[in-house]
């Protein structure tokens, strides 16, 4: 997720765990705690960008890393800090905010690496997009008021109960829209007979009511958009074929093989004037809702490394405008 949903949820959940033995501080912990995992992007001065695709909610998002950080962690500031606060409610402070960071990054496409340095494989539940603020908005709100409200006064356990509770409610209802869409999805699969061998549904930007279908094998993929309200069982997909072919002309191997490991296989090749494109379909479309034939946020350029900083980020809101907004809006009520 985003770093303020981090901030902000640390927050809440710091002042539920230690709040009346510290404070407004245990609130400054649970944000600082909670972003901790986030350490790894110094990677990127010194990797290659396809290295650092994999660096980055790499190691420090394992459940190896949280162990042994939340321990490192809890006795410097039990020895530091010289309030009388037991160990085991710095392990709690730290740890939970540490573990919720991992989980909840797990719920984007993305991926994290829980099981590093033993498993390569990413943890991906598809479940939230990495931004949503109506998953961030109540312990944003929760975390202001705790801001102004004084130490103890009996409001404060209602406020973070507001942020953590809310948002994991919002959670629920977006697992179930996943479930649904799911079910609805794989039967327009069906119906109109397209074999598929990977399915990936992941919601688009900003909401839980529309979802990004990609469904396909080695050869392609199709692709197309489904919301919670819509009532046509038959889907509109558009086919995208994935190109290997062209790969025989592309001399950093290796830099290809990061790429492909961190696209979980969801990927298609294009040229691009000189250039062959590399797709992480994973990450959708630049507002694919409007145009089916549009773009794909992650490209990256085989043969111009150099042209690859900010990756993901570059297309992530690119084609975004008025028309865009309102036809995410008109999408997301359904067909």
């Amino acid at each position: 997720m985003d770093s303020l949903t981090h901030i902000v949820l640390g927050a809440c959940i710091g002042e539920a765990i230690a709040g009346k033995r510290l404070g407004k501080r245990a609130m400054l912990f649970g944000a600082i705690a909670q972003n901790i995992p986030d350490i790894d992007i110094i990677s990127s001065l010194w990797l290659g960008p396809a290295e650092n695709l994999l660096a980055h909610r790499g190691f420090t998002h394992s459940i190896l890393f949280a162990v042994l950080i939340t321990g490192l962690l809890a006795f410097i500031a039990k020895r530091w800090y010289q309030q009388r606060i037991s160990l085991r409610v710095w392990m709690l402070l730290f740890g939970i905010n540490i573990f919720v960071h991992i989980f909840i990054d797990a719920l984007n496409a993305y991926g994290t690496g829980w099981f590093e340095p033993f498993s390569h494989q990413r943890i991906s539940f598809h479940t939230l997009f990495v931004v949503d603020p109506l998953f961030t908005v109540w312990p944003f709100i929760a975390a202001i008021v705790l801001l102004f409200i004084v130490k103890n006064h009996r409001r404060r356990r209602f406020w973070w109960k507001i942020g953590v509770g809310l948002s994991s409610l919002y959670l629920v209802y977006a697992i179930i829209n996943r479930v649904n869409v799911s079910v609805e999805v794989k039967h327009s699969l069906s119906k109109q007979d397209i074999p598929y061998q990977k399915l990936l549904i992941t919601p688009t930007p900003f909401n839980s009511l529309l979802w990004y279908v990609v469904a396909g094998d080695a050869q392609g993929f199709y692709i197309g958009y489904r919301s919670v309200f819509d009532t046509k069982e038959r889907m509109d997909l558009t086919y995208f074929p994935r190109n290997d072919s062209l790969l025989s002309t592309v001399h950093d191997q290796e830099s290809l093989q990061h790429l492909q490991r961190f696209s979980q296989g969801y990927y298609t090749i294009e040229k691009w004037h000189d250039s062959l494109v590399f797709n992480d379909l994973r990450f959708g479309q630049m507002a694919g809702w409007y145009n089916p034939n549009e773009k794909f946020i992650f490209h990256y350029f085989l043969q111009h490394p150099n042209e690859n900083e900010l990756v993901l980020q570059r297309g992530r809101f690119a084609k975004w405008n008025e028309v865009t907004v309102k036809s995410l809006l008109k999408r997301s009520r359904g067909n």
